[in-house]
């Protein structure tokens, strides 16, 4: 049986809505289209990649630079980094919030968000959400600020 996230869907729904998101061409692609309702911004080394509905860029400074113009036309202070693993290394350094979702569980997989110090951050809030029908697994939403 496939595992289910959905208040970590809901909550990513909720945080970026209206709001500049970048991600790889991997993280797009396994979407299989733009996230609705939001600047979809993707990174990638093939200067030729086009897509209907999103902006594209070979450099990631490139790549926040039209989020944080895009931000600044909606009056959002926030834009979202959604993936994959090196997005997330290369951009990390220049956070300084983010939205980590805590899987309780042990889960396979191949890709993996860079490790990180967490003592340089603050938590902000948490919201455990237990298993349930809806989410194969209980998970921690936190929102963490990096501290001073």
């Amino acid at each position: 049986m496939p595992w289910k996230l959905h208040a970590d869907m809901q909550n990513f729904r909720r945080v970026t809505m209206g709001k500049p998101v970048v991600m790889g061409r991997k993280t797009f692609q396994s979407l299989k289209k733009p996230l609705p309702g939001r600047l979809n911004i993707v990174l990638s080394r093939d200067r030729s990649l086009r897509v209907d509905g999103v902006r594209t860029t070979d450099s990631a400074s490139e790549a926040l630079e039209i989020a944080s113009a895009q931000c600044e036309i909606d009056g959002q202070d926030e834009l979202f980094v959604i993936g994959g693993a090196e997005i997330y290394a290369l951009t990390l350094p220049l956070a300084d919030r983010f939205y980590l979702t805590e899987i309780h569980a042990q889960i396979d997989g191949d890709t993996w968000f860079p490790a990180f110090d967490r003592s340089a951050w603050t938590e902000v809030t948490r919201v455990d959400v237990p298993a349930s029908d809806k989410d194969s697994h209980a998970v921690s939403l936190l929102l963490l600020t990096r501290s001073a």
